[in-house]
C-alpha cells in the first residue's frame, strides 16, 4: 500500500498496487496438434465478412488473451506466430450474447489446450481496449472524434497461468516469448496494438517465482 503526507500526517494513498505473480518459461511445455486456420483467406477477406455481418450482428467484438512468463525476471509474453513475421495474440470473435470472459478461455483452450487436459486460465484483469472506425487496418485505443459507429472493439485481458502446464501448438502456428524490451515501439515488428503492451503492462508490479 502507497501512503502520502499531508499536515504532517501519514495517510494511506488510495491507489493499490496491482501485484501479478509470474512464472519461468521453462516450466511450460510445448507440443503440437492439428493445424488451425483462419476464418479468411486474406485481410481483404476479413473486412469483407465484418462488413457483410454488420448489418446483422453490427459492431464486431473480439477478445485477446496476454499470457505472461518470464525469463532471468524479465516478463515475455507469448505470441503466436504464423510464417516468419505475422504475430498475433491468442484470440477470438465474441457472438451476440456471448460472455467475453468465457468466449476468451474457451478460445485459449481451443488453441492451445490438449485434447482431455483442462488449463484453468485466470482472465480477471482487462488491459486495454482498441477500436477499429472502418472496414480497413487503422485501429484506435479511442474512438476518434468523427467516428459514431467503429466497425470493430478489441478488448485484451490479462491472463494468469497456472504455475505449470502442457500446452499443444497447431502446427501452422510457432508459440513465441517475446521479451518486453522487444516489443516495446516496434510497430513494424509487431503492429501497432502487441507493440504498446510494455506501456498497457506496466501498471503491474511482478513477482518472479
Amino acid at each position: 500500500q502507497h501512503y502520502y503526507i499531508t499536515n504532517n500526517l501519514r495517510m494511506p494513498s488510495v491507489v493499490n498496487e496491482r501485484v501479478v505473480q509470474l512464472y519461468p518459461l521453462s516450466n511450460y511445455t510445448f507440443g503440437t496438434k492439428e493445424p488451425q486456420y483462419e476464418k479468411d483467406a486474406s485481410v481483404a477477406a476479413r473486412f469483407q465478412r465484418m462488413r457483410d455481418e454488420y448489418g446483422s450482428i453490427g459492431m464486431r467484438k473480439t477478445v485477446e488473451g496476454v499470457l505472461l512468463v518470464h525469463e532471468h525476471n524479465l516478463p515475455h509474453v507469448l505470441l503466436l506466430q504464423l510464417g516468419t513475421s505475422f504475430f498475433k495474440l491468442p484470440g477470438a470473435e465474441v457472438l451476440p450474447g456471448e460472455d467475453e470472459v468465457e468466449c476468451l478461455k474457451k478460445c485459449l483452450s481451443d488453441t492451445l489446450g490438449r485434447q482431455g487436459d483442462t488449463i484453468h486460465w485466470g482472465v480477471d484483469e482487462m488491459i486495454c481496449n482498441w477500436w477499429r472506425p472502418n472496414y480497413e487496418p487503422p485501429q484506435y485505443p479511442y474512438i476518434p472524434p468523427h467516428v459514431t459507429k467503429p466497425k470493430e472493439h478489441r478488448r485484451l485481458f490479462l491472463v494468469r497461468l497456472p504455475e505449470r502446464a502442457m500446452f499443444a501448438v497447431p502446427r501452422n502456428y510457432k508459440l513465441v516469448a517475446a521479451p518486453l524490451f522487444e516489443l516495446y515501439d516496434n510497430s513494424n515488428g509487431y503492429g501497432p496494438v502487441i507493440s504498446t503492451l510494455p506501456q498497457n503492462l506496466s501498471r503491474f508490479s511482478y513477482v518472479y517465482a
